[in-house]
Order: C-alpha cells, then sequence, then structure tokens
C-alpha cells in the first residue's frame, strides 16, 4: 500500500518543491493527497489543480491541513508530511505535525537555529513519529559506497577529510534582481545566520560526518562576504577536528565563478584513501599506498549491500541527483512500511538522514559563524 503524503510549500515556481514531488514519485511507494503549497491561497489552489488533486484537500495554510487531515478516517488521512518552505518556515509546520501524530521529512537545514532544532529534537522523540532530513547527497550509491569501506576498516585508521562544495551563482548580486532564490537565502529574516554555510556548508558537513563515521568536535573558521551589499557569508573555509584525532578542512562557497555544484569528498586512511564527486557520481576511487588505485562504479556486482540497494539501474547508466533523492524518499517509506506491519526494516532502508543529523547541522551553522566573528583560534563543537 502506498504511504499518504501531504506537502507544505513547494507551490508553483518554487525549485525543491518539484524535486521532493519527483523523488517521491520515482519507486510509486508515494500517494501525493493534500497539501498546503503557499501562503497565497490562490497559489495553493492552482498548485493543486496542477498536480490533480481534491479541491478539498488543497489548503489554505499548514495548520488548516494538519488540523483537517487530522479528522479524516486513517485509513484515508496523510501519513508522512513533507515541508519544503524556507529555512525560518520549518520548525512550526514541523513540530505541529509531529506533536498530531504524523511523520514528517523535511528539507535541510532543519530549523532557523539550534534552540529550535534541540526543541524539535524533544517533539519528535515524545511523539514517537519517523523524521527525515533530505540530505540529497548520502542519497549517492557510491557515498554509500564509500561509507561503508571506511565503516569496514578497509582504510585503516582515518587521519585527514578534505570536503567542498563550491558553486558560483552568487559571484554577482542576485538578490537584487527578480531571483526569488537569492532573495530568500541571502535574507537572515528567512535563511538564519548563514548563506553559504547554512545553504551549502552543512551538505558538506553532513557528508563528511556520513562518509568518514567521525565526529567534528572542535573548528575554526575563516567566514567571508564577498560581494558588496550582501548581508550573509557567500564564502568560507573551515579547518576542523575528529572525534578519532583526525584533521579535516571543508569549503563551501558560492562565488566560485563559474563552478556549478561539485560536491567532492577525499577521505585518507593509514592504508589508503577514496574520493567521490558529484560531476562523476556513478564512481568512487578507492586509492592504495602501494598499488595502483581502483575505480568503483555504481550497478557493480562487487559493490556494498547498501550500493546496491540504493541502484535502479544497471552499470553505465548515470544515477544522478534525483535518484539520491529518491532514495531518502524510498528508504522513508520502507522504513514506516516495515513499522507499520510490525517489522523491522532492513539496515539498508533505515539508512537515511534523521532528526540528529539536523541537530548537528543546526551546531555546525552557529558554530561557524561564531568562530568566523572570534578572534580565538579554535572554537569547541557543542550541540
Amino acid at each position: 500500500m502506498k504511504v499518504r503524503l501531504g506537502m507544505i510549500g513547494g507551490g508553483q515556481g518554487a525549485f525543491i518543491g518539484g524535486v521532493h514531488r519527483m523523488a517521491a514519485a520515482l519507486d510509486g511507494l508515494y500517494e501525493l493527497v493534500a497539501g498546503a503549497f503557499s501562503s497565497d491561497a490562490e497559489k495553493s489552489k492552482a498548485t493543486g489543480v496542477l498536480l490533480g488533486l481534491a479541491p478539498e484537500r488543497v489548503y489554505n495554510s499548514y495548520i488548516e491541513l494538519i488540523e483537517q487531515e487530522k479528522q479524516r478516517p486513517a485509513h484515508e488521512r496523510v501519513q508522512v508530511i513533507s515541508i519544503v518552505t524556507p529555512n525560518h518556515l520549518h520548525f512550526e509546520p514541523a513540530k505541529l505535525a509531529l506533536e498530531n501524530g504524523f511523520h514528517v521529512i523535511l528539507d535541510k537545514p532543519m530549523t532557523f537555529s539550534l534552540a529550535e532544532a534541540k526543541q524539535l529534537q524533544q517533539v519528535a522523540a515524545s511523539s514517537g513519529g519517523l523524521f527525515c532530513l533530505t540530505h540529497t547527497y548520502t542519497g549517492y550509491p557510491m557515498v554509500k559506497e564509500a561509507k561503508q569501506l571506511v565503516a569496514a576498516g578497509t582504510l585503516g585508521t582515518i587521519r585527514k577529510v578534505y570536503v567542498e562544495y563550491p558553486q558560483g551563482w552568487l559571484s554577482s548580486f542576485e538578490e537584487g534582481t527578480d531571483n526569488k532564490q537569492a532573495a530568500w537565502r541571502t535574507d537572515p529574516a528567512r535563511s538564519g545566520v548563514a548563506g553559504a554555510m547554512g545553504d551549502i556548508g552543512t551538505h558538506a558537513f553532513n557528508l563528511l560526518e556520513y562518509v568518514s563515521g567521525l565526529q567534528v568536535i572542535k573548528l575554526c573558521a575563516d567566514i567571508n562576504i564577498v560581494v558588496p551589499g550582501r548581508q550573509l557569508d557567500d564564502d568560507g573555509a573551515v579547518l576542523l577536528k575528529l572525534s578519532n584525532g583526525a584533521s579535516a578542512v571543508l569549503m563551501a562557497s558560492q562565488i566560485a565563478a563559474g563552478e556549478e555544484n561539485n560536491v567532492r569528498i577525499r577521505v585518507y586512511g593509514e592504508k589508503g584513501g577514496l574520493e567521490w564527486q558529484q560531476a562523476d557520481a556513478n564512481t568512487l576511487l578507492v586509492k592504495w599506498l602501494n598499488k595502483p588505485t581502483e575505480i568503483r562504479r555504481t550497478g557493480a556486482g562487487y559493490v556494498s549491500s547498501f550500493a546496491q540497494h540504493n541502484t535502479r539501474t544497471p552499470a553505465g547508466h548515470p544515477e544522478g541527483y534525483l535518484e539520491a533523492f529518491a532514495n531518502l524518499y524510498r528508504n522513508f517509506a520502507l522504513t514506516l512500511q516495515a513499522r507499520l506491519t510490525g517489522q523491522t526494516a532492513p539496515a539498508e532502508a533505515a539508512d537515511y538522514p534523521s532528526i540528529e543529523e539536523g541537530v548537528r547541522g543546526m551546531a555546525f551553522i552557529e558554530s561557524v559563524i561564531a568562530s568566523g566573528k572570534s578572534e580565538q583560534k579554535w572554537t569547541d563543537f557543542t550541540n
């Protein structure tokens, strides 16, 4: 039986809402049955018409959606609510949804502040609801493979990690045009205390901790506003100390002219290293100290069960951003369906970003900005 999905945000013209809907639809595990797609009631209704939803299940606000859906018979009411609004509109809808018995899929970063993230964590724990945070890049098969190699000790003790996320789309003052994405992502009232570090730095941070299996314990940040007139950071670099004593370097920039979205991670242990980048997402390089580099490929028979579980097509057929995004939705659906039938989801399906990653992401944002403003060299990472 399909999981009944409701959506908050993601109206006409919203980039990420369409991505979420495509991801949910890819494996046929969800049915979108309701939504409050915009604070503009007419825009929300128009989106509902385009999506073929019943008019009475297209709501004027997230409060109305949650209140009305809760009153519906159990066999038809929404089970999962996907929240795809700007950062400052994450906390209240997610909190209300969890408190009223709905499971939640939430776009990153989790909340507007670390304080909100901690509160939401408490609400989720008391509600018993399932929660997924859409850190897309952990959904790639070869990222799963990288994590499994590290966890198995194949590289030995991890010593060094480099992770970077360069973009160039904010190299000029885009928020001064009619670019809605630039407008809210560079606005402290809607984005929070960070710009680039909140928008893409959190992805790099999450990828670092996910693949390495280690946690950041200290950091030292250089945060910059390069474009004149901009209110939030558009460039930065961070030195990090990890929980096993290893060191790491993180770079996130939205003023790297000519760059698109080539997220890249390199992890080095005492026996060898690995490298993955989104520009060649089907490939994982495994580098050895005293023998040739291995090229591991998505869809090959030698990859781990985690990589196989998150692969849909035979080797040589590219699996990209939408498929990685869809893996989060599919794994969440499989976990929920297992719970509803009194079973336990396999480890491969239960592998998706949860609320703990969300709290650490918000702690990263606030720690990085605090470090960037401080004269002190190192800042303790606490969450």
